[in-house]
């Protein structure tokens, strides 16, 4: 069996970010078969249904993504039932990185890469995992690498927010799948 060194530390996503985006996911998703059957459309429920899981296991393979720091260097990884589908793992040596590079993203946000001595490739670090602030604070240690400034992408008020609003959509779920089950 394989040994961690003491020192190894895993940062999985954030509860609050998985539980934030697999609510919006089926808050969103849900009604749909009942509004099918409410407007008529000739598509078996089991069909949405088998979509609807498709689609959630989706979204929980992506979010099953984690971090793994330890004396060597950085992992990002995930669970071999998704790594063989579309998610690819990546990993490097702290001697193979040379900086953090910051980069705006379309929204106007802050993301970091990685990037290696050689120049010829990045690395995105992972910004949404329970934990970053000790990450980050790892990072600094092995790399000697200024990582006072760096913020994760989103705060965690941000999902909290999200997810108060996703509690209000759920209401607004119970009343369409109610008044598209009675028909009324």
């Amino acid at each position: 069996m394989n040994n961690p060194s003491i020192s190894e530390s895993i940062f999985p996503i954030s509860p609050l970010i998985k539980i934030t985006l697999l609510n919006l996911y089926f808050a969103l998703t849900i009604p749909l078969p009942f509004l099918a059957k409410f407007a008529s459309v000739n598509i078996p429920m089991e069909v949405f249904f088998l979509f609807l899981f498709i689609g959630a296991m989706a979204i929980v393979g992506i979010l099953s993504e984690r971090v793994t720091v330890n004396e060597e260097g950085i992992k990002v990884s995930y669970p071999q039932w998704v790594s063989w589908l579309w998610r690819k793992e990546w990993s490097l040596k702290w001697t193979e990185i040379d900086s953090l590079r910051m980069r705006t993203t379309g929204q106007g946000g802050l993301v970091y890469y990685f990037v290696t001595k050689t120049k010829d490739k990045a690395y995105l670090l992972p910004m949404r995992i329970s934990g970053f602030n000790l990450m980050v604070k790892k990072v600094q240690e092995k790399t000697n690498i200024d990582t006072t400034n760096i913020k994760p992408l989103a705060q965690p008020w941000m999902y909290l927010f999200l997810l108060v609003f996703t509690f209000f959509l759920w209401l607004i779920d119970i009343w369409t799948i109610s008044t598209a089950l009675t028909g009324v």
